[in-house]
C-alpha cells in the first residue's frame, strides 16, 4: 500500500492549526475506525454514514472520534484520501501484470476490485457533504478522489500495453481509461450491494477496447 502525499499534506495542515496527534496508538484507531466507515458505507450507503454510526461500528466510545480528528469532515478528507492512497498502490500491481492474461480480464478484474470497494459510496459522499469537498480542495485533492487515481491507473496499465503491442499504438489510453471508470461506476452503482454478472462487466469492457486490443 503506497503512502499518500495529499493525505500527509492534510495531517500537516492540521497540526498547523494546533491539532497535534502523535503515536501508534493514534495509527490503530485511525484504522479501526476507518474500517468501520468503511464498513457502514458497504452495508448501509452515505447517508447512513455519521459520527456515531462509526463509532458504534468500530466500538469505541463516540468521544474517540473527536479526539483524533478535529470533526467529522475532517475524519472523512482522511478517509478518502487514505483509500485514494490504496488504489495509488494497486496501480503499481495492476501495471506489472502487463502482457499476462487477457488485456480486457486485467481491466475487468482491476473494475470489480475497485467498485466492490468503497469507491461508489465515496462519491455519494463528495456528492452530498459541501465540507468534506471543502476540506478536500484546502489540501490540493483531485476533484473525485479515489475515482480520479483508478483513472490514471487503468490509463497507466492500457499504456503498458500499448508499450508491448498488445494494444493498438495511437490509442488514446487517457480517454480509454475515463469511458472504462464511468461506465463501470454506472454498472456497480444503484444497486444494493449486490454486484453485476461478470459477463456484463466482461462484456462492457470488451466492447470498450474493441478497436484498440490486438
Amino acid at each position: 500500500m503506497g503512502t499518500c502525499p495529499l493525505s500527509e499534506l492534510f495531517r500537516a495542515q492540521r497540526r498547523k492549526d494546533g491539532f497535534v496527534p502523535t503515536g501508534i496508538a493514534l495509527r490503530d484507531v485511525r484504522e479501526q475506525l476507518f474500517n468501520a466507515a468503511e464498513r457502514v458505507l458497504l452495508r448501509d450507503g452515505a447517508g447512513a454514514l455519521t459520527s456515531r454510526a462509526v463509532t458504534t461500528e468500530a466500538g469505541v466510545a463516540k468521544g474517540v472520534l473527536h479526539r483524533h480528528f478535529a470533526d467529522f469532515d475532517a475524519f472523512l478528507a482522511e478517509l478518502v484520501l487514505d483509500r485514494a492512497g490504496r488504489v495509488a498502490g494497486q496501480a503499481a500491481a495492476l501495471r506489472e501484470s502487463a502482457g499476462t492474461g487477457t488485456v480486457a480480464g486485467q481491466v475487468g478484474a482491476a473494475l470489480t476490485s475497485l467498485f466492490s470497494s468503497v469507491a461508489v459510496e465515496m462519491v455519494a459522499l463528495l456528492t452530498f457533504r459541501d465540507g468534506l469537498r471543502t476540506r478536500l480542495r484546502a489540501v490540493g485533492a483531485a476533484r473525485i478522489p479515489v475515482l480520479t487515481e483508478a483513472t490514471a491507473m487503468i490509463a497507466a496499465y492500457l499504456a503498458a500495453e500499448r508499450d508491448l503491442g498488445r494494444v493498438e499504438s495511437g490509442a488514446d489510453v487517457d480517454t480509454l481509461a475515463l469511458t472504462l471508470i464511468g461506465a463501470g461506476h454506472l454498472l456497480f452503482a444503484g444497486r444494493d450491494g449486490i454486484p453485476p454478472a461478470a459477463a456484463d462487466v466482461d462484456r462492457m469492457v470488451t466492447t470498450t477496447l474493441a478497436g484498440v486490443v490486438r
